[in-house]
């Protein structure tokens, strides 16, 4: 390289290192004039007005701050709430265990020897048909120490049942004692009523409602939804309810009342209206607290909810009814269909009482003998079973027996 090429070369970083310098000449010059005029403006300012533009801008460092946090502990809340929900729904869900029984079609009764279990039968069989037109419930008996008794209607199965049970123990089983004992129960059926709202309320937990409330909630035992007894359901509704009442520490004994309560409309059976609205009309009937009316009102979202109690109702209602094997949609056709069978025979005039047993294979009409004489009797069971095959849903076939019985009775005088 001669001389003249490092000249070249030395010129050239001169004029680099040059604008370099100029470079940050002028950057000082800018910021040496931006602090001038600061500074003249801070001059012109009080100590109070400047010490506002100070806090100013340390709030605004602080808000983006604070914004930031809050972001971030919102972003936190959500993961742990939905844990949180997740965890207090399990455990309500747990509490939900009950010791009540519902029994859907058949109940059992236990039968000491072989020797009760003959009576029962009777000569011919004759305790045993008795039995069955007085309550209109079928018995199944086999090898085993256990009677089955078979019928769509809860109310006529828990008749038969305690029926059955009184029998036994008083050991005289014949035609007209088993008539007695039947009619006998069927007397009682208030207290019966009485009896299981006594049980399911004090299962909920509830002990002060008045006798004609308990006596409504007493037919819970005897109601079924989709399948799901409705006591069943209730119990497990309020027990969900109140574990979590108790966990997010809202009115406990509101959410009690209001899932004891929430589907009373569906056995209040002298008002018109959807069950939520007979309900709703009932409990004010009865003077409960609005908060308690209002969780049933809204149980269904037929109104905006008021409350977080009259949610945690709606919550629960949800988890009992939605249980894998809580519902279970062709029992509730199943009733409707053997309903439907004894309806459309007892449309006849001159029918007294008809009963459907066997899933509707055999149906039993027992006739007033004062309206239905021998001859009218063969035509009327006719003119059932063809109505029954006209408007009737069934399988196989229908058998149905129409039933004429006349009773003389008479007294000797007294010695």
């Amino acid at each position: 390289m001669t001389d003249k090429d490092e000249i070249k070369i030395l010129v050239e970083e001169i004029r680099k290192e040059r604008e370099i310098l100029e470079k940050k000449q002028n950057k000082l010059e800018e910021r040496e004039k931006d602090l001038a005029e600061k500074l003249t403006k801070v001059a012109k300012m009080t100590l109070d007005e400047a010490k506002k533009i100070l806090l100013e801008e340390v709030q605004k460092e602080l808000t983006a701050d604070i914004a930031k946090k809050i972001r971030l502990a919102e972003e936190r809340v959500k993961l742990e709430a939905g844990q949180r929900a997740r965890d207090i729904l399990a455990d309500a869900m747990r509490h939900a265990a009950t010791s009540y029984v519902a029994e859907y079609t058949v109940s059992t009764v236990f039968v000491p020897n072989e020797e009760v279990k003959g009576r029962i039968i009777g000569k011919e069989g004759r305790n045993i048909r008795t039995f069955e037109r007085a309550t209109g419930v079928e018995l199944e008996i086999d090898e085993t120490n256990e009677i089955r008794l078979s019928s769509f209607d809860a109310v006529r199965r828990e008749i038969a049942k305690r029926s059955l049970e009184n029998l036994i123990k008083d050991t005289r089983i014949q035609p007209s004692r088993i008539e007695e004992v039947v009619k006998q129960t069927k007397l009682i059926v208030d207290d019966l009523l009485l009896e299981e709202g006594k049980k399911i309320a004090e299962e909920c937990g509830v002990y002060n409602l008045p006798l004609e409330v308990l006596k409504m909630i007493g037919r819970y035992k005897f109601r079924t939804s989709y399948g799901q007894n409705l006591g069943l359901h209730t119990i497990e509704e309020t027990k969900i309810g109140v574990a979590i009442a108790n966990e997010i520490g809202v009115n406990v004994e509101t959410v009690r009342l209001g899932c004891l309560l929430h589907d009373i409309g569906k056995v209040v059976s002298d008002e018109e209206g959807t069950h939520v609205e007979v309900g709703v009309s009932y409990l004010k009937k009865y003077g409960f607290s609005k908060e308690v009316v209002n969780c049933v009102a809204e149980h269904h979202e037929d109104k905006s909810f008021t409350s977080t109690e009259s949610v945690i109702v709606w919550i629960a209602d949800a988890i009992s009814g939605a249980r894998p094997g809580a519902r279970y949609e062709p029992h509730e056709d199943y009733i409707k269909r053997m309903g439907k069978i004894e309806e459309i025979a007892a449309s006849f005039d001159g029918v007294e009482t008809v009963y459907a047993f066997q899933a509707g294979r055999d149906v039993r009409v027992i006739v007033r003998p004062d309206e239905v004489d021998d001859e009218k009797l063969t035509t009327l069971t006719h003119e059932i079973a063809k109505k029954l095959e006209r408007e009737a849903e069934y399988a196989g076939q229908v058998k149905v027996t129409a039933i004429r019985e006349v009773r003389v009775t008479d007294t000797t005088a007294a010695k």
